[in-house]
């Protein structure tokens, strides 16, 4: 890909190169020829975005500097944009209007970025493919026939096309991880709590933060990523101090006891593992210092489900008492405990985001739909147990491409790091990156 990256087009810009409004028009110009067949760019803001465009040009010439400077992005559907629309895909809030922008939007304007719309989203953000009845599907642009992933689908259609070198995603199963490894891009669940997520709610509410549901940045590149992070943060993240290839200590993850994954997906992840050892670093693929992943699954599931629906009666369970989310408070609670302690051992776990690559588009409902790994009809909704190993510990987790699968589909797998490490968990994705791509 010959499009700049975020932080050349700000050098580029920085150095009287090239102008803002200059990388503006040439962005809106990519979206133009390349969005129509995958549908990823579905609000667009142009006009305004040529406005600040032409604005920020006059204040670089004012002394201005920032560091997304001129930098033309879009942001996932979710995002409150002010006078721009927030649906989260339901026809009931097509009319909703946002009066005012999401924190994480203030920053990267702030930070000198230029937003040019939005992205598309699933349905209530709650489905692995993006796909709803106002904007329509968004489609894989490595095979149109297969999955964009979701729920920040768009978001990573958007980085992978050239589109766009930028984007921030929200994710409490995989949304931002997923897209990214169907896309082959790269994106950043971060720690819980890490950054804002206000102004980025259910349309027209401003309640409290969601349990485990998070807003994270994605990206073409581990640079890119890194500086987003340090824009987006509530408060500055710990740095990850600098190693050697074989200074690293690596948790390979390739089973899951209520999952599955395909071969290649397994071959990739060996040779994650196989580079690492080859470079001097320690690895091993099983720990006793695990939790119970059954266990951890089943809580992830019941705490998600509360979490999603807000209490809503379950058909098993029913309504959801205090005593129930206070024992899965505890149980969470100890989970992350235990999680600490791997990482006492081991600077990284790496392991699938999801089993297979981007899979074929699925209108059945999520709770019946079936997954083909290696042509075994499968459960789909168990492949959330990969999502839920960083999400329920509240840990932070990079999703990078690190392989190249059948029919050209990419391969990326997720980098977990403990509590607030989360530039650790990139630089562990950049150094499996580095040592298997094109290799």
């Amino acid at each position: 890909m010959t499009e700049r990256s975020a932080l050349e087009t700000a050098a580029a810009v920085r150095a009287g190169e090239t102008t803002a409004l200059l990388e503006t028009e040439a962005a809106i110009a990519r979206i133009e020829a390349r969005d129509g067949p995958l549908n990823a760019v579905v609000v667009r803001d142009f006009a305004r975005a040529r406005h600040a465009a032409a604005e920020l040009d006059q204040r670089i010439k004012e002394g201005f500097d920032a560091p997304l400077l001129g930098v033309p992005m879009t942001v996932k559907e979710s995002y409150d944009l002010a006078g721009l629309k927030t649906t989260w895909g339901f026809t009931e809030h097509r009319d909703f209007t946002a009066k005012r922008d999401a924190v994480l939007v203030q920053r990267l304007k702030n930070a000198g970025a230029i937003v040019l719309g939005k992205t598309n989203v699933p349905v209530g953000l709650a489905d692995v493919q993006s796909n709803n009845p106002i904007y329509g599907r968004t489609h894989n642009p490595h095979d149109h026939g297969r999955s964009a992933g979701g729920s920040s689908g768009g978001s990573g259609v958007a980085l992978a096309s050239g589109m766009v070198p930028l984007e921030i995603g929200s994710d409490i199963g995989g949304s931002i991880r997923t897209p990214a490894a169907f896309n082959g891009v790269w994106g950043l669940k971060p720690t819980f709590g890490l950054l804002s997520t206000t102004g980025h709610s259910f349309p027209g509410t401003d309640g409290a933060r969601v349990a485990l549901s998070v807003c994270g940045p994605m990206a073409r590149n581990a640079d890119d990523l890194a500086a987003a992070l340090d824009i987006l943060a509530d408060h500055p993240v710990v740095p990850a101090p600098p190693r050697r290839p074989d200074e690293w200590r690596i948790l390979i993850l390739a089973d899951h006891p209520e999952t599955g994954i395909s071969a290649e997906m397994r071959a990739a992840l060996e040779k994650v593992g196989a580079a690492f050892a080859g470079a001097g670093a320690k690895v091993d693929y099983e720990s006793d210092l695990l939790p119970d992943l059954s266990q951890q699954h089943r809580h992830y599931m019941h705490m998600l489900n509360i979490a999603m629906t807000r209490g809503a009666p379950d058909p098993v369970r029913g309504v959801p008492t205090l005593t129930e989310w206070f024992d899965l408070a505890d149980h969470q609670a100890r989970n992350i405990r235990q999680w600490h302690e791997v990482f006492g051992r081991y600077d990284a776990v790496i392991a699938p985001i999801f089993g297979t690559t981007a899979f074929p588009h699925d209108d059945a409902p999520l709770t019946g739909r079936r997954l083909e790994i290696d042509g075994q009809d499968t459960s789909f909704a168990t492949q959330f147990a990969w999502a839920g190993l960083a999400t329920f510990a509240n840990l932070p987790a990079t999703s990078v491409p690190v392989a190249t699968g059948a029919g050209g589909l990419p391969i990326g797998v997720q980098v977990i790091a403990d509590r607030y490490q989360d530039h650790l968990s990139i630089a562990a994705a950049r150094a499996a990156h580095d040592l298997v791509w094109s290799k």
